[in-house]
């Protein structure tokens, strides 16, 4: 027993008249600084009280009296059996009042609680992944509305067999006239370690300046953490405080209120910090998802925060988190309507090749991943407001290609661009929470758009070079051969070779994304085309084989076109 002053055993004196009060008890070893007893087993062994080391006398006690005068609840039993990780076996203790031994075993026993530890007490899923992400490893998950019921283990903050000592000499402090003491003992106390403990989790006050200045990569991941320490924070270390601050101060409840919410206030305030700093920053597209996600923690917390802060002194924590639940979804209902209005007026330029533009591609995925808030936004908006809201962004998209669409000075490719984005937005909404949103009809709709588009590219495209391979009819329907010249189809053949080449040279370097699109649209070419000239040489071409420089005049053979046009739509510059 190194660094420990030497033990004695004494058994207190006692009269005759106490012996009734006596009972046989093994000897127990008191450490005189913090008032807590040893059982005799454990002196054997330095390990089990290292702690004590220069902490001063340890004594002995054997049968120590049961003073009726201590019991001060209903329950009225003032002996207290526990066992601690820092004193070893402890058991069959009287407790007599002292003033200062609540504050000592308070203090002693109120430790910040590591991250780990923290983390322990999560399900599975929640826990912060490997590479230090503080998101839990959860991602959103388009076809839940929020976390499935999981079990959280509440955090062990102070060892369960010490509460009944503490609410012991709690009781004591109170039938002796010092509650207020007891009040501030026990709300400083507590209320230092609950900010050491979120200290050590990583929770920041930040105001909105300090939004303003971070980088949206570092926003995006402070606002991850800050979702994680929410759930941590209220279903965790608030839910243990609250746990504790019953059973400590059971039979007081104006004090037990107070206290609670004296302690919690700081660090609460502290949390929403942050969450109304995002609020009511400057508002930006790419926000809303993490805004979302935010809102969402908040409207899964709402049990809790019921729950918790439930009492009269807690009213104005519960007002604050329902504010915030409420700012929430007012911001992202108003970056949702001036992302529309940004839609409307960007300006980027076309593109050459008449692809899908970059404002197609941004507004089609930020729409698609507002499906996968589906059910959130159904809480903040009506079907009808939402469905609005959505038509109405896609609306100033159109709207806004069809602006562009008029900078090109060919009108094929005009077409072709159009068809393109139109394609690209309802791939987006081909999936069932789109059609759920929008409705089938407005899916249906913009597929015939599509159609409408490729029809007028393959009308101002092709009509002209067809009317080369064409002979008019006379009014009877009958065309005769004779009546044609040679000179007339080598003119015809001369015409139609020079603007196959001349649309072969151009469209392949205009560009169809999507291959189904492409080879359907390379098809309809395919089946007016080559018909058209296959008719037309087999019953003209005679005419021109049969004279010299044949091969000047018939340059091509079906085959040869059908094999051309697999070219196009390539985005190939062919030179």
């Amino acid at each position: 027993m190194s660094n420990l002053h030497e033990l004695s055993i004494s058994r207190e004196n006692s009269t005759d008249d106490d012996a009734g009060c006596f009972q046989e008890k093994e000897q127990l070893y008191k450490c005189l600084k913090c008032g807590i007893f040893f059982h005799k087993e454990c002196i054997g062994s330095a390990t089990e009280i290292n702690a004590h080391e220069n902490l001063g006398e340890v004594r002995a006690v054997e049968d120590k009296p049961n003073d009726e005068s201590i019991k001060v609840d209903e329950r009225g039993a003032s002996n207290v059996h526990f066992t601690d990780e820092h004193h070893g076996k402890v058991d069959d203790i009287n407790t007599r009042y002292d003033a200062c031994k609540f504050k000592q075993i308070l203090e002693n026993y109120s430790k910040p609680i590591e991250p780990n530890q923290l983390f322990e007490c999560l399900p599975s899923n929640l826990r912060p992944s490997s590479d230090g992400d503080g998101s839990g490893g959860k991602s959103h998950d388009p076809q839940s509305n929020g976390l499935e019921k999981v079990d959280f283990t509440v955090a062990t903050i102070i060892p369960p067999m010490v509460l009944p000592l503490l609410h012991d000499l709690a009781q004591q402090m109170v039938k002796a006239g010092h509650q207020q003491q007891l009040f501030e003992t026990y709300r400083d106390t507590r209320r230092a370690v609950l900010a050491q403990s979120l200290e050590k989790l990583g929770v920041e006050r930040h105001s909105k300046d300090d939004v303003q200045r971070m980088e949206q990569d570092v926003l995006e991941a402070k606002i991850r953490n800050w979702i994680h320490y929410m759930r941590i924070s209220v279903k965790l270390l608030f839910a243990a405080e609250k746990e504790i601050c019953n059973q400590i101060l059971d039979g007081v409840e104006p004090l037990r209120d107070q206290s609670f919410a004296e302690i919690t206030t700081i660090s609460f305030d502290m949390l929403l910090s942050f969450g109304y700093a995002i609020a009511i920053s400057r508002r930006s597209p790419e926000n809303v998802f993490v805004i979302l996600d935010m809102y969402e923690i908040m409207r899964e917390l709402q049990p809790e925060f019921e729950l918790i802060f439930g009492s009269q002194p807690c009213t104005e924590m519960k007002e604050d988190a329902l504010n915030l639940t409420k700012l929430l979804a007012q911001t992202v209902k108003e970056t949702i309507a001036d992302f529309e209005d940004a839609v409307k007026t960007s300006t980027e330029i076309v593109v050459m090749d008449g692809s899908v533009h970059a404002l197609t591609c941004y507004v089609s995925n930020y729409v698609k991943f507002l499906f996968d808030y589906k059910s959130t936004l159904r809480q903040l908006l009506p079907d009808t407001k939402l469905k609005s809201a959505l038509t109405g962004i896609m609306r100033a998209l159109r709207n806004n290609l069809d602006g562009k669409s008029r900078q090109y000075e060919d009108a094929a490719l005009s077409q072709l661009f159009l068809m393109n984005n139109v394609n690209f937005i309802v791939r987006i909404s081909r999936r069932e929470e789109a059609k759920d949103l929008l409705g089938d009809d407005w899916v249906q709709t913009h597929g015939r758009i599509i159609k409408h588009h490729a029809n007028q590219y393959q009308t101002i495209s092709w009509n002209k070079i067809l009317q080369c391979i064409t002979v008019q009819s006379s009014k009877s329907g009958l065309i005769k051969n004779e009546s044609i010249t040679k000179t007339l189809v080598k003119e015809k053949f001369k015409t139609f070779n020079s603007q196959f080449e001349e649309l072969h040279q151009r469209q392949c370097q205009w560009t169809v994304q999507d291959s189904e699109l492409r080879e359907s649209l390379r098809l309809a070419v395919a089946e007016v085309l080559l018909p058209a000239y296959g008719s037309f040489l087999k019953r003209f071409g005679p005419m021109i084989e049969s004279g010299k420089n044949s091969q000047t005049y018939i340059r091509f053979t079906t085959e040869d076109l059908e094999r051309m046009l697999n070219d196009f739509f390539q985005g190939k510059n062919l030179e």
